[in-house]
């Protein structure tokens, strides 16, 4: 029932939402096709702006001016998902347990808490620490993201023209832009002056866009319409005035932000914490009963049975793993801080090391997201510095705001003008006639200047420039621009434009004689002489930062909103090949399994929609990669979400930075590589924490099997027990900073829960060897001599043990408890890499340290007060050639399984 009314609600919202997004697209199209008086009639305002009353009643009516990014958790909530993940949820089980079976159900007096504060300490501990890393992690974030523009400048009847915060706009507020501003809220243009605005942001056009104020009438998509500017875009030249049409979660962002705070998909290294989990769990399910039924049947005793089965699944539980895999990524975290690079999530740490697919944006992350002028050419192709003066002449000399064409040419000359002679004082040299502007219709624009002779420079779009033109310079000389001509220089600028290139004409005209002043009859009979070639180039550090991602196994796909002519020369510079491109209209095509398949070979996706990213990441990943997603658009939002780990750049619009759990603060692409190398470091040491303990753990399981079947007594108390697997996951605590091979760094890493199986089947059992041949030496030998009786003649089902009885176990638990340390602690530099430990291969001084410390204290407990209270007895000296024998032999034999183990399944870890 429950279920039926979550669709219910769920059908609603969606209806609801689609209700929603039908009103506001029929208001923008309204807002586009009416003249400005039908306009300003329907939203309430003039030309001079609202008045105060107006402003509360358009915000009562339709909201603030705030996108909603998805609610912050709150502080309880972010508490409960620090504590609670798979381990230490089953040591919460296993303390309550506890606390019956120790507590609660004991005699009075004989209580022995020990175990439950032992247990909830390391849960305690785990979940404050990575409470206080997520928690500084956020604010990092939030701080970041509080930087971006937050005024604009709007008129009001009372106060004129003035900057307020972006969120008191409303619908009907009358806003003025220029250069380099942010669009507040979704606009219809009412006046435009040289109005160009980028939208790549929303649609991933690299090239910006006109815009006009002129009503419009047509089914064009709304980013098309050329009177509509959008939240989320912003002005690169020219000015202009607009009226608020939508503000908020009503505008186009806002809506791409809602797709965005969905749930989050599970994330590789999630799925692989969850998997590990499960993996222990079931091992607990199957061991602990056979744990507790032998030593029932065997000893009689049923609760110390029970006691010692909860402890047995104490110790199949790495308890510290909560706390290891937190420090981990929290020290990950912190190295790559120190590289000026935000870790949102510390998870994030350990995908970016796992990914094996980066699937990119192309404009303004591996560009520079600016044009720059790329070639100056004759209309042979040939670079010719005569076609740059002239179009430096008529950049310079035009009045009002230059677009990105015109700074680019005067910078380039700027740049040239030391080397080369005929670039040098050009602006000194002439005299400005007149001009004639830019328009939509001609797309072109003409200055004339004088030096001696008076001369008409024009620069536009090459087949405007074709119209005007009745001659080129061919071949170094004047001729008729005949249709061969004509043909030939087409050609040139379509090889231009197959390499992704936005192309120009430059044409000139001396001594004309203008009937009055000079208009745009004068624009006739001009000669050709050239072509200025744009491009929005890569990143410095674009082709090394592909170079070194390659080097280290990862993949790296382009998927993009810009055309594919643009995005073949992009990966050309970088260093991609492509030898296919899948556009958008293609994937509409694609069932999800032929997406999958197309996916694998395919590196290159032009024209994709926001959801046609976030589709083919679904794709990859459903194939079993790791993928990650750069970006820094609201159109790369759904994908940073669909992946396992989101980066943003330095130029990210606010949402990708809020849908982003890596972001870039330098536009230095080469950081991602260290990122690489620290998660794959956070996911080494982890693994061996892992893998190390849950094999040990495993095979002491064994060794207890054996000693509860054949012993007369069980081998090792409880307290015993968790106090074992405490000091040795103490010791543990230095492995976030060992070392690790460079061989593990160089490709991804994943995690395989069946790889852990197969490390605790063959790794496990070796210890069992050992402690059995313990067992004997404890039962035959040591315990006999510091009795004076064999342990035959004893009889330990007696209600009242003997001394002698109390003291031999006492030995007996205190020689296991040590060889125990001994073997587990040891065998971690055996373990920790699949080279030969302390020569080829040595571990951090931290990890040493505390081993060594681990050994040394718990060797000493068994001669103190603290080992009395828990039932242990001093060891006689006897004891400790035997037990460096058995450590001996035990290293050896984990040798020779470790290679043989490599040798089966290639790798260690």
């Amino acid at each position: 029932m429950r279920k039926v009314k979550n669709n219910r609600a769920e059908t609603r919202k969606t209806l609801e939402a689609m209700v929603r997004r039908d009103e506001l697209n029929s208001r923008l199209k309204f807002a586009a096709a009416s003249e400005k008086e039908i306009l300003f009639n329907k939203l309430g305002t003039t030309l001079e702006g609202l008045n105060e009353a107006l402003v509360d009643d358009a915000r009562e009516k339709f909201g603030n001016n705030r996108v909603t990014h998805g609610k912050k958790d709150s502080l309880f909530k972010r508490i409960c998902k620090a504590f609670i993940n798979p381990f230490t949820a089953i040591l919460s089980g296993l303390a309550a347990v506890s606390i019956f079976t120790d507590i609660v159900l004991v005699a009075p007096g004989e209580a022995d808490p020990m175990a439950v504060i032992i247990i909830l300490t390391m849960v305690l501990v785990s979940g404050i620490l990575r409470f206080v890393q997520e928690t500084r992690s956020g604010h990092a974030a939030e701080n970041l993201l509080k930087m971006i523009t937050t005024t604009t400048n709007v008129r009001r009847q009372e106060t004129g023209n003035r900057e307020i915060p972006l969120e008191d706009v409303v619908v009907g507020d009358i806003v003025h832009l220029a250069a380099g501003d942010m669009v507040p809220a979704d606009m219809r243009i009412i006046h435009a002056k040289d109005l160009f605005i980028s939208q790549s942001a929303l649609t991933g056009e690299s090239e910006p866009v006109e815009k006009t104020s002129g009503a419009v009438q047509g089914g064009d998509a709304l980013t098309e319409m050329p009177n509509l500017a959008f939240m989320g875009s912003n002005v690169i030249s020219g000015s202009a005035t607009g009226v608020v049409a939508a503000t908020g979660d009503d505008t186009i962002f806002g809506e791409m932000a809602k797709s965005v705070s969905a749930k989050p998909v599970q994330t590789s290294f999630e799925r692989g914490i969850n998997t590990v989990s499960w993996l222990l769990i079931r091992f607990m399910l199957v061991m602990v009963p056979i744990v507790l039924f032998v030593n029932g049947f065997t000893k009689g005793d049923w609760i110390e049975a029970i006691l010692f089965a909860l402890s047995v699944a104490v110790g199949l539980t790495p308890e510290m793993l909560p706390m290891i895999v937190t420090t981990c990524l929290a020290k990950g975290a912190v190295a790559m801080s120190q590289k000026k690079t935000i870790i949102k999530n510390l998870n994030s740490i350990q995908n970016l090391g796992s990914m094996d697919i980066l699937c990119t944006d192309k404009t303004g992350t591996l560009t520079q997201d600016r044009v720059v002028l790329l070639y100056h050419l004759n209309i042979h192709g040939q670079e010719d510095n005569r076609v740059l003066r002239h179009a430096f002449l008529n950049s310079y000399y035009q009045t009002g705001l230059k677009n990105l064409m015109d700074v680019a040419i005067i910078q380039r000359v700027q740049e040239e003008q030391d080397k080369v002679e005929e670039l040098r004082g050009l602006a000194n040299k002439f005299i400005k006639v007149d001009e004639i502007p830019f328009d939509f219709e001609r797309r072109r624009m003409s200055v004339v200047v004088a030096n001696g002779k008076t001369q008409v420079i024009t620069k536009g779009a090459v087949e405007e420039m074709l119209s005007v033109c009745k001659f080129a310079e061919y071949e170094g000389k004047v001729e008729p621009l005949t249709d061969d001509i004509r043909a030939y220089i087409l050609k040139k600028v379509d090889d231009l434009n197959d390499d992704g290139m936005r192309v120009i004409a430059v044409a000139q005209k001396n001594n004309p004689s203008p009937v009055g002043a000079f208009s745009v009859a004068d624009e006739s009979d001009m000669v050709l002489m050239g072509y200025l070639a744009f491009l929005d180039p890569p990143k410095e550090s674009t082709s090394a930062a592909i170079k070194a991602l390659q080097e280290y196994g990862v993949g790296v796909k382009i998927l993009t909103g810009d055309n594919d002519k643009v995005t073949r020369c992009v990966c050309r510079h970088v260093g991609l090949p492509v030898d296919r491109i899948l556009l958008g209209s293609d994937l509409d095509a694609m069932t999800d399994t032929a997406l999958g398949k197309a996916a694998e070979e395919v590196s290159v996706f032009a024209k994709l929609s926001p959801q046609q990213k976030a589709r083919v990441i679904t794709a990859l990943r459903n194939n079993g990669h790791s993928v990650g997603y750069m970006g820094d658009g609201i159109n790369d939002a759904a994908a940073m979400k669909a992946s396992d780990v989101g980066i943003s750049v330095d130029t990210a619009v606010d949402i990708a930075k809020e849908s982003a759990d890596v972001i870039l603060l330098e536009k230095d692409l080469m950081v991602l590589e260290q990122g690489l190398i620290e998660g794959r470091k956070t996911y080494a040491n982890m693994i061996k924490y892992i893998k190390m303990t849950a094999s040990s753990n495993f095979g002491n399981m064994f060794s207890v099997l054996a000693a509860s079947a054949f012993l007369p007594f069980i081998p090792m108390l409880p307290i015993q027990l968790i106090l074992l697997n405490l000091i040795y996951d103490l010791s543990c605590t230095a492995i976030p900073w060992d070392n690790v091979d460079k061989e593990f760094l160089a490709k991804p890493r994943k995690w395989d829960a069946s790889s852990i199986g197969k490390f605790m089947l063959w790794i496990g059992p070796t210890s069992s060897v050992f402690d059995i041949t313990t067992y004997a030496l404890l039962f035959f030998i040591i315990c006999p001599a510091v009795v004076g009786v064999s342990g035959v003649a004893l009889d330990f089902r007696a209600p009242d043990l003997s001394a002698q009885a109390t003291l031999f176990i006492a030995v007996f638990h205190a020689g296991w408890f040590v060889e125990s340390m001994w073997t587990q602690t040891l065998v971690i530099h055996m373990l920790r890499t699949p080279k030969m430990p302390f020569v080829q291969s040595h571990a951090s001084a931290p990890l040493t340290l505390l081993t060594m410390t681990g050994i040394v204290a718990l060797t000493a407990i068994p001669f103190t007060s603290l080992g009395k209270s828990i039932g242990l007895a001093p060891l006689p000296f006897e004891f400790f050639p035997w037990l460096a024998l058995t450590v001996f032999l035990y290293m050896a034999l984990v040798t020779a399984f470790k290679r043989i183990f490599v040798g089966r399944y290639g790798e260690l870890l």
